[in-house]
């Protein structure tokens, strides 16, 4: 069974963040220089207060009648974030997504942020787990299974 922190090996090190006080298009910039979906928001004290991503912005600027470069991270970010720890199984980690509708999950060890694991990690996580399986059970049908 794979667990976040075996994820979060296989990933570059370090998690993009933002301010709460930085504005939504510097936000957006970040993001698709990083080419990702989403950012931690981390107050001065490096805590985390928030989730930014593009559904936040998708749903929360143009449709209110908001511009990026005026509006504040902290006006749109979600602010109930679902937080993972290292040793949380992936398939927890794909019960939580489903149930509560987010596609990233802070990874948070004492309280500190040490990564994230997006919904594509977490389902190649569990495609590789089941082909391993397959593979194992035809080995096994087939009588080549090797103890």
């Amino acid at each position: 069974m794979t667990i976040v922190q075996q994820l979060l090996k296989e990933k570059p090190e370090g998690t993009w963040t933002i301010h709460p006080h930085a504005t939504v298009y510097q936000a957006l910039e970040l993001m698709a220089k990083k080419d990702i979906g989403a950012l931690a928001v981390v107050d001065d004290k490096g805590r985390l207060v928030g989730m930014f991503s593009e559904r936040d912005y998708a749903r929360k600027v143009a449709l209110l009648g908001r511009t990026s470069k005026t509006t504040k991270v902290a006006d749109l970010m979600t602010t109930e974030i679902v937080c993972v720890k290292p040793e949380t199984t992936v398939e927890e980690c794909m019960a939580l997504m489903t149930e509560r509708r987010t596609r990233h999950l802070p990874v948070l060890q004492n309280g500190k942020l040490i990564g994230m694991v997006s919904i594509g990690d977490i389902v190649k996580a569990i495609i590789v787990e089941q082909e391993i399986t397959i593979r194992s059970l035809q080995n096994y049908i087939l009588g080549s299974y090797e103890s």
